[in-house]
């Protein structure tokens, strides 16, 4: 009974999860960015090897994420 009670409150609330995704895309990958570039301080190892731009690769991967997700919302 539970199971069908959480899906059924899924599927009522799938668009508006989608909205809220798309209307916050921006902030979150700002948000991501500055994380991504707090984790790049904190990591000596990465100046002494080859310097990954971290910010941008992790912006690459919460898109890549974010569309799933969003991709994964529409078509249910």
């Amino acid at each position: 009974m539970r199971r069908i009670v959480r899906e059924t409150a899924f599927r009522l609330a799938r668009g508006d999860i989608l909205r809220f995704v798309e209307d916050h895309e921006e902030e979150l990958l700002d948000i991501f960015g500055d994380e991504l570039r707090q984790l790049d301080d904190r990591m000596p190892e990465e100046k002494v090897f080859i310097d990954i731009d971290m910010e941008a690769l992790g912006e690459e991967l919460l898109l890549a994420a974010l569309n799933a997700l969003k991709r994964f919302l529409r078509e249910g």
